[in-house]
């Protein structure tokens, strides 16, 4: 009986003395890497589009940008995959790597800024005050000049660094992305312009909230705080019963309430890494202080 062979064997190329994979076991995770690129174009196409269809007087739910919203989470989608399969196919380089993070750059930087810029800040009530209007339109343009700033930064940082550490390490058992994952931050824009049936903001009260979270996704990009990356969630390895259930009950819940809960996740993951940095500051600062050294004191 020959014995089954696991995924990574079976692409492993017979006539490579340093067994090798095949080389078109390369192009599984390149595939992946191209959707990503592809779904970021189609975002800053439908996005543009949405902006001339609201300027004919739409000013209701705007098609375009509902489809600009659901591709940049379906770049997450296939982001979260192309490393994976890279993985588990033995097939990681230096050169999809690169192509990885240019990719990312459009699909998690500037698709969501263009997206973000015209659905909070360029169709704001003409009865608004001149000045506030245009006090509001230069901050839209460079708070989302800051978010694709910072998303390259953090792409590069994540590029060149190895067995990061965050300012916040938590337990050993688990991998932490240090600062928030460009991926996380577009999604967080894209299900916030979904949940509100792609409807422009109007009130400036509005876009100015709009505008800070755009600035505080930025910081939290460049920031060393700790988010989980689940890397260490194995596709391949067996699952129990109760993770199966979960996961389907989550899959069933995104499939029919697809608005809500996909806002609800973004944020919980976003929040996550504010709460547990801000719960590690109480800890340190309500925790009872060691006692001096007295071999210290003596010396």
């Amino acid at each position: 009986m020959t014995p089954r062979l696991n995924l990574r064997e079976r692409l492993i190329d017979p006539k490579s003395p340093d067994r090798r994979p095949r080389r078109a076991a390369y192009a599984l995770p390149t595939l992946f890497t191209a959707g990503n690129l592809f779904m970021g174009y189609i975002a800053i196409l439908k996005s543009v589009e949405g902006a001339l269809w609201a300027s004919a007087g739409n000013l209701g739910s705007n098609p375009h940008w509902e489809i600009a919203a659901k591709v940049i989470g379906l770049s997450v989608f296939f982001d979260g995959l192309d490393g994976r399969i890279a993985r588990l196919t033995n097939t990681t380089s230096e050169f999809g790597r690169e192509l990885d993070s240019l990719a990312d750059v459009i699909s998690f930087g500037i698709a969501p800024a263009v997206l973000a810029f015209v659905w909070g800040f360029q169709f704001m009530d003409p009865a608004t005050p001149p000045d506030v209007r245009n006090n509001l339109l230069q901050a839209g343009y460079f708070v989302l000049f800051m978010f694709l700033c910072c998303g390259a930064m953090r792409l590069a940082r994540f590029n060149i660094t190895t067995n990061a550490v965050p300012s916040n390490p938590g337990p050993r058992d688990r991998k932490y992305f240090v600062g928030l994952p460009i991926p996380a931050a577009a999604g967080i824009v894209a299900a916030i312009v979904y949940a509100a049936d792609s409807v422009p903001l109007r009130w400036w009260p509005v876009t100015a909230a709009w505008a800070v979270l755009a600035a505080l996704l930025s910081f939290l990009m460049v920031s060393t705080w700790r988010y989980r990356s689940f890397k260490d969630f194995n596709l391949v390895s067996p699952r129990s019963p109760r993770s199966l259930i979960v996961l389907a009950f989550v899959i069933y819940m995104i499939w029919n309430f697809s608005k809500p809960v996909l806002l609800v996740l973004s944020v919980f993951y976003v929040g996550s890494g504010i709460a547990v940095r801000i719960g590690g500051l109480f800890r340190r600062l309500f925790s009872p202080s060691k006692p001096p050294n007295p071999q210290q004191q003596a010396g």
